[in-house]
């Protein structure tokens, strides 16, 4: 399968970024695709609203359903997915984007905040895959793609911002539990993280502002290569933890450049990415300073 033309997406929190962006290049194809997430006003501070993520999606080709959702309550999730299925049909794709980011120690990390994380990144993954896996189990090439690391669990991850890190893994643990779960089920179960940090209003707000965007990719080639993920066939990739440009490169792509927000400006890697992981030929990639450094250059 090589287009999405037709398949219905639910993508929680896709009314900006990297959620976004995904949507936008499965409705090249003619994808229908359903954004569940909370924006419904425009925010001083972030971009886009569930009703111009659905207008953007309508442009580029594909149908769109606007969903006012909290990941967080039951009964909402639950009527988000009925929604979806009532509009398009059923549910092919599952894509949980939807996070919650505070970069801060334990000592500075109120429980309010870290409940809102774990609700959201681990709670709301789980919960939002749950639900749509009967319904991706009626179709002929489900998959669930999760926007969450690699499962490297080293001490410098957790060393300043413990409370995300937890959130993020639990994404991850998510990933690999359901992935062996709904195997003999057919439902691809997968992972998808960026090699460099990205230009969306976390980075540019909570990591170092103009300079840490100028130094990251644009989110396009996170659409991209969740696009190469979504057209594999489902019961033989499964249970992977991919990087961005390695998923486009095994597909063939080899120039990376159009993804740069300012060419100038070395790339930088983003958190959670092993050392060991090697990027593809020709891409260069500089070390990212830790939170604690990163919050102090802002």
């Amino acid at each position: 399968m090589t287009t999405l033309k037709g398949k219905t997406l639910f993508v929680s929190g896709g009314s900006r970024g990297i959620g976004l962006a995904i949507a936008l290049r499965a409705a090249r194809d003619g994808a229908n695709v359903a954004i569940a997430a909370k924006t419904a006003e425009p925010h001083p501070k972030l971009k886009g609203t569930i009703f111009t993520a659905a207008d953007d999606i309508r442009a580029a080709g594909g149908k769109a359903l606007p969903i006012l959702c909290d990941i967080r309550d039951e009964a909402q999730v639950i009527a988000a997915i009925d929604k979806t299925v009532a509009e398009f049909g059923g549910i092919d794709i599952c894509v949980n984007n939807a996070s919650a980011i505070s970069l801060t120690n334990s000592q500075a990390t109120d429980m309010k905040r870290f409940d809102l994380m774990m609700g959201i990144n681990t709670r709301g993954t789980f919960m939002v895959s749950k639900y749509c896996i009967p319904h991706l189990k009626k179709s002929q090439n489900p998959h669930i793609l999760t926007l969450s690391p690699p499962l490297d669990i080293k001490a410098k991850w957790f060393e300043h911002s413990t409370a995300y890190t937890l959130a993020k893994f639990g994404m991850s643990l998510c990933v690999l539990g359901l992935a062996a779960e709904q195997k003999s089920a057919g439902i691809a179960v997968n992972a998808l993280w960026p090699r460099t940090t990205i230009a969306t209003a976390a980075v540019g707000n909570l990591l170092g502002g103009e300079a840490m965007m100028r130094a990251s990719r644009t989110p396009e080639i996170m659409g991209d290569a969740a696009h190469v993920i979504f057209t594999k066939p489902s019961r033989e990739f499964t249970g992977q933890f991919c990087i961005d440009d390695k998923v486009l490169y095994d597909s063939g792509v080899r120039d990376f450049e159009h993804y740069r927000v300012d060419a100038s400006v070395p790339l930088m890697s983003d958190f959670f990415v092993p050392d060991d992981d090697v990027p593809p030929p020709g891409v260069a990639v500089m070390a990212l300073p830790s939170v604690g450094e990163a919050q102090k250059s802002r």
